[in-house]
Formats: C-alpha cells, sequence, structure tokens
C-alpha cells in the first residue's frame, strides 16, 4: 500500500497507462506517507461511520479508511484514474465507487452522490457522516459549504485544502481573511487546524501551502436556524462590497424589498452605526442581524 502512493510509484504507474495529472481536475496526490496517515487518523473513523470521499485518485486515502468505516462513498471525475482506483479497491466490499462531478451546479452536490450517501446511512441505521478527502483545490470551497447546508447528519470534516482556504474559514472579526466563509464555517462547527504541509509533499507540486483541517459539526448550533439559506444568502450579500459601509451594503442586498428608512430602523434597532463594516461585525451579531432582516420583511409581507 505505501508504495502506491510514493511520487516514484505513481510517476511509473501513470507512464504505464498513458496518463497525466489534469490540472482543471486539481488532480495533486499526496504522496508523503506520514502525512496520509495523520489525514486518515484525524478523522477518527470508526465502525459506526460512513464516509464520503470526494476525489477518489488512486484509491490510496480510500484504502486506509474503508477497513475502519461502516461504509465509504467515494467519488472520482476522472474516469481514467477511477478505473486504476477500481483495480485495487474492488477487494473491498464496503467501498460505492461513483464517478462523475461531485457537484450537480456550483451550489448543489451532485444528486446521485447525495443518494448513494443516504443509501448508505439507511442501511447502517444509526451511523453518521463523515467527510474524508484531499480535496481538488478547485471544488474544495463548494463540496464543503454545500454540504453543510445539506440535511445529512454531517458529523466531522477532515480534509486537506488551500492554506489560504483554511485562513479564511478560521479567521476572526476585523481581519482580511474573516468574510461570508468565515461566518458560515464558523456558525455551524469548530475548525482546527492539523497540519500546514509545503508544496514538496504533493505531486505533482501545487504552487501555494496546504492544510490539513478537522472540522466538527455542532448540529445544535445549527438547530438556532430559522432559515438557514436565507442566513446564508444574506451573509454572502454583506460581502459582496467588502470596502463599503453596512449601510450601503444591505441597502443594495435589500433592494426592491425595503426601503432606505426600514434599512435604517432595523440597523438603529440593533445599535449598529452608519459607518460600521460587515468584516467588523462577529458571527453572533451578523446572525441576529440577519433574523432582524428576515423577519422584517415577513413584516412587510415579503417572503
Amino acid at each position: 500500500m505505501a508504495e502506491r502512493q510514493t511520487a516514484s510509484f505513481l510517476m511509473k504507474r501513470f507512464r504505464e497507462v498513458g496518463i497525466r495529472p489534469v490540472t482543471r481536475h486539481g488532480q495533486n496526490f499526496l504522496v508523503d506517507l506520514n502525512l496520509l496517515e495523520l489525514l486518515a487518523g484525524s478523522a477518527s473513523v470508526c465502525e459506526q461511520d460512513v464516509v464520503l470521499e470526494v476525489g477518489t485518485g488512486t484509491g490510496s486515502l480510500t484504502d486506509l479508511i474503508a477497513p475502519r468505516a461502516a461504509a465509504v462513498v467515494t467519488v472520482e471525475i476522472d474516469r481514467r484514474l477511477a478505473q486504476l482506483a477500481a483495480e485495487h479497491l474492488v477487494r473491498l466490499d464496503n467501498v460505492t465507487m461513483l464517478v462523475h462531478d461531485a457537484l450537480k451546479s456550483k451550489n448543489k452536490l451532485h444528486p446521485e452522490l447525495l443518494a448513494a450517501v443516504e443509501h448508505e446511512l439507511e442501511t447502517h441505521p444509526g451511523s453518521q457522516l463523515k467527510l474524508v478527502a484531499n480535496l481538488p483545490y478547485n471544488i474544495a470551497t463548494p463540496v464543503i459549504t454545500n454540504l453543510l447546508a445539506t440535511d445529512l447528519p454531517v458529523n466531522t470534516m477532515t480534509v486537506t485544502i488551500q492554506k489560504e482556504l483554511a485562513d479564511r474559514m478560521m479567521a476572526s472579526p476585523g481581519t482580511k481573511d474573516y468574510g461570508a466563509l468565515s461566518i458560515w464555517m464558523q456558525c455551524q462547527s469548530v475548525v482546527e487546524l492539523v497540519r500546514v504541509m509545503p508544496p514538496s509533499v504533493f505531486w505533482p507540486r501545487p504552487r501555494v501551502d496546504s492544510a490539513i483541517i478537522h472540522i466538527d459539526v455542532q448540529p445544535e448550533w445549527q438547530k438556532r436556524f430559522i432559515d438557514r439559506e436565507f442566513f446564508h444568502q444574506f451573509t454572502r450579500s454583506l460581502f459582496f462590497h467588502r470596502r463599503k459601509f453596512l449601510r450601503s451594503v444591505v441597502i443594495s442586498a435589500m433592494k426592491g424589498k425595503l426601503d432606505k428608512p426600514a434599512v435604517d430602523e432595523v440597523l438603529t434597532g440593533m445599535q449598529l452605526e452608519s459607518n460600521a463594516r460587515a468584516e467588523e461585525l462577529d458571527v453572533a451579531t451578523v446572525m441576529e442581524l440577519s433574523e432582524a432582516f428576515r423577519c422584517r420583511l415577513l413584516e412587510e409581507g415579503i417572503s
């Protein structure tokens, strides 16, 4: 197994079958065996878990996870890679491999992927879902954020992503990295940095540092939302124009729904200054602000 994940083995195997890593699919294979073990181990997969893996690659991570899990659903967009992985993973009877994009669109996971995960959860009563993956950089954000938006019983996510993206997820108010993603993650989960990884531990080498992060989803926090989709969209709208004052941003977001006096009334009610900026607001304040505007829209008969 270890041999399969080294750079030299992968290069040789790829030459044998006449394929190359595809940049547009974000194919950067983790070739440091200790870090691969760290990624798998940090997920703390057990026999009650259904695991989702996005980006099967050659099946190296899948091979580490499957013996520990109740079931694994793994998806690979590249048919050539999927064939390589299938030859190795065929002996694992608890692995379901899908060959298509993990995403239906930027804002939705693929329905076949969701159906496969739901089937395994139903097949294993009492199980919980864990995302464990060396995520392709180009889909890391939509995979994580869209999975959080589902009603699936997501317990944790342990993934490799760009270090820059990890910084944004964990950022504090008032910092350059703080934004809608920070709020969306922190209002529903605890995000922990496990390890920063240099480009040299991947093949091919990416141009940026990467990180293993562990996301511990908090179901009780998620129950605070009356309308989570409204909150998601409202929060995103606050950061469309980062340098503008909060009042201007909200007026723009509420255009055609609430007039300026109504917007001012809500902001004043929350004791927010006219020169406040969205990036200064902590997660709790943004949640309160979103709910205040949702309620005001309902009062105006706007849903």
